[in-house]
């Protein structure tokens, strides 16, 4: 096996606990199992060793890669999830009595009949209404995630909820916790979660029983260790004890999923804060893709604060990875066929978006030009959306009349977006009205257990459907945005959603198909014909996938669609970005950019959407040229952003370079960089005088667009820029 002198470092670890930074396609697996192998080597009994993978499919790869490499009849160590793991102490620990006998929930709908349960004894004194809402099937699986981030955090559900941005619809999640609790309970039930949670809170109440479980490791080892969360790390702990040795290997930068409890800080100071006392390992190099995207990353990643400080090293013989930037849907149709003439296959190829909703105008795209694609998840189709299937309804209906008299059609229309009213009272609505065509008196028995808001809610949903033959000739933009204007859909989403950021993916649709619906002019069948088109996944297509999706993935040709301000990074004007929330979505960024091989496309929108800071802050442009400068194409001195970056990872390979620019910050007694405003007049030291166009961002640390007198129109990070404010005097 050969090894790099970083990786053979890990696998040569002497004693005590380490610590392993492993850049994206760094090769950490092989080093894991190297370092497993040189462990057996040296006599280490193999059930004194135990390996934790991040999930089911990494222990099995990990399992068979260990299994090839290992001398013939090696006995191997025990690799385990944490789930297995658990699974393994809830048996323990119910033989010896300390934990009731329970049996797992594996099914999605044992999971939702309870939750149903809990929430209609919770809400038992409440209206219709609010139960209704309650038991929607997107509330009833954010109570779920609620459930299971309680156990993953270890804290109170009041003081979880009180702490994370959950709607004021839910505020009866955490007595909902403590009904399902008890349901759990009562019914000698756990699920997945309680697979950890149990144990932990048995052990770390009785200090017999950690005894029973300490002492039989020697040494752990741990993938993906940035990924865990408070309860696996306590568990862990407690399972390591005082005698074994922990190698955690990991990436903070890659931290992606603080929204099931994960943190950067687990892999930085709270791995050192539990164990003690680590050595620190790098695996900075990449065998994945080549100087442009390393460079690229390493500016991407560099203005977050929590962070290890580590480059990313392009491996000599690794693709020459290439960096280009398009517009929209078109620019991902141009993608493709250049990749195509190239004698590429599309299922080389992966879409990536920042939500589910971003993909909508892709596929759309696709479909139009008749381009094969898959979905990683096939319930996101456009098509398969209830509320896209809704709103390709009412623009049916506007075509054809008829439709009023068909109940299902009918039921769908009220239904979408909700109208908080419960499903099989819809029904019955709709058949009455699909037969009789008038709406129903006041007191008819149909509508009088609704309550007022109910009523008028669908009744002015009636009026509307009645209205919309009528304005059948409007373009289908300006009568998708009747509707939804009629419908009050964005505030309706808003409130059904149990999060703030579902419901703002929800209204993101809206303005996604508002605009796909303006590309088509006059045409409203084209356009419905599109929305309704049956597809199905095909094998060899574009694969296209969210970025929380992607991880752990590769693909030769990765496209990375949505790159505008409010759409990567996220938020809006009542969601603004607080600046965890900017490094977390500088981390997702951050991990898109590095599933890619050969070819990395960064695709925005037009239009009102800007591109997002994270173009500029990645420098692409810059790295592609200092990439084709590498290969010898070029001679000259390069305009740099970063030179002591640049210099860093020059230095690194043995290279130099001739580099102009400054380092970026501003000297003391320089700008204040909440004083940016527009129209101000600044000196850049590379580009030269310009004034600001744009100020937006954190305030601490806005991104400002400049238009220079000769450089043009640049988009700089204020605190990074090498900038000075011109006042009267200077100006």
């Amino acid at each position: 096996m050969r090894l790099t002198d970083e990786q053979r470092a890990v696998v040569e670890h002497g004693v005590g606990h380490a610590r392993v930074a492993a850049v994206a396609g760094s090769g950490k697996t092989t080093t894991m199992v190297a370092r497993v192998l040189h462990l057996l080597e040296r006599g280490v009994a193999p059930q004194r060793i135990l390996v934790l993978m991040f999930n089911r499919s990494a222990r099995e790869d990990f399992q068979a890669r260990l299994a090839a490499m290992a001398p013939s009849g090696q006995r191997l160590p025990d690799v385990r999830t944490f789930h297995s793991l658990g699974h393994r102490l809830s048996g323990s620990l119910t033989r010896w009595g300390a934990l009731a006998p329970r049996q797992l929930l594996t099914a999605d709908w044992q999971l939702e009949r309870l939750l149903r349960q809990a929430t209609q004894l919770t809400l038992s004194d409440q209206d219709a209404e609010a139960r209704e809402s309650a038991l929607d099937a997107e509330r009833l699986e954010a109570l779920a995630h609620f459930c299971a981030l309680v156990k993953a955090e270890m804290v109170p559900a009041g003081e979880l909820h009180e702490r994370l941005d959950y709607g004021e619809e839910t505020r009866y999640f955490p007595a909902a916790f403590e009904q399902v609790e008890a349901l759990l309970e009562q019914h000698g039930l756990m699920g997945y979660a309680d697979l950890l949670y149990r144990p932990l809170r048995a052990l770390e109440a009785d200090a017999s029983l950690r005894g029973r479980i300490q002492g039989y490791l020697d040494h752990v080892i741990i993938d993906e260790y940035q990924d865990i969360n408070v309860a696996q790390q306590r568990l862990l702990a407690l399972l390591a004890g005082k005698h074994a040795e922990v190698m955690a290997v990991g990436d903070a930068n890659q931290c992606i999923y603080e929204w099931r409890g994960a943190h950067p800080e687990t892999m930085l100071q709270r791995f050192t804060a539990t164990f003690g006392e680590a050595v620190d390992y790098p695996l900075s190099t990449t065998f994945r893709h080549g100087h442009a995207l390393a460079l690229a990353a390493n500016h991407a990643i560099d203005a977050n604060r929590r962070r290890p400080d580590q480059q990313c090293l392009a491996a000599p013989g690794n693709p020459l990875t290439r960096i280009a930037a398009g517009q929209g849907s078109r620019g991902l149709l141009d993608g493709l066929a250049a990749w195509q003439r190239e004698g590429r296959a599309l299922h080389e190829a992966c879409v990536l978006v920042r939500s589910w909703a971003l993909s909508v105008p892709l596929q759309l795209a696709l479909l139009r030009e008749g381009i094969p694609f898959r979905l990683a998840r096939e319930d996101r189709f456009v098509f398969r959306l209830p509320l896209v299937q809704a709103l390709a309804g009412y623009l049916r209906l506007a075509r054809e009349p008829g439709l009023l008299r068909d109940p299902a059609h009918l039921a769908l229309l009220f239904s979408q977006p909700t109208s908080f009213v419960a499903r099989e009272r819809i029904e019955a609505l709709a058949l009455r009205l699909a037969e009789s065509q008038r709406w129903p008196e006041p007191h008819d028995p149909l509508l009088a257990p609704l309550r007022p808001h109910q009523k008028r809610t669908l009744k002015k949903r009636w009026a509307l459907l009645c209205e919309l033959p009528r304005l059948a000739a409007r373009p289908p933009a300006e009568l998708l945005e009747h509707v939804v204007a009629e419908v009050d859909a964005e505030k309706v989403l808003k409130r059904a959603a149990a999060r703030r950021d579902k419901g703002e993916e929800d209204v993101r649709l809206l303005d996604v198909l508002k605009e796909q619906a303006s590309e088509l002019g006059n045409d409203t069948e084209a356009f419905v014909e599109l929305l309704r088109r049956p597809v199905e996944n095909r094998d060899d297509g574009v694969l296209i996938n969210t970025v929380h999706g992607a991880k752990g993935l590769e693909w030769p040709l990765v496209a990375l669609a949505g790159v505008n301000e409010q759409d990567f990074p996220h938020y809006t004007r009542d969601n603004p970005l607080s600046p965890q929330r900017l490094e977390e979505e500088r981390r997702l960024f951050y991990v898109a950019i590095t599933r890619a091989r050969e070819r990395l496309l960064l695709l925005h929108d037009g239009g009102d959407h800007r591109p997002s800071r994270f173009l500029a802050e990645s420098a692409w442009e810059e790295c592609d040229r200092l990439a084709r400068r590498l290969d010898g194409v070029g001679e000259g001195a390069l305009e740099v952003s970063r030179p002591g970056l640049v210099r860093h990872y020059l230095a690194r390979l043995g290279e130099e370079l001739p580099l102009v620019g400054s380092e970026p910050g501003v000297a003391e007694g320089g700008s204040d960089y909440r004083s940016f405003d527009v129209g101000q007049r600044l000196r850049h030291a590379v580009f030269g005088e310009g004034e600001i166009d744009l100020v937006e961002g954190d305030p601490d640390n806005p991104v400002i667009e400049v238009r220079f007198r000769h450089a043009g129109r640049r988009r700089l990070i204020a605190r990074r820029a090498p900038i000075e404010l011109l006042t009267g005097e200077n100006a």
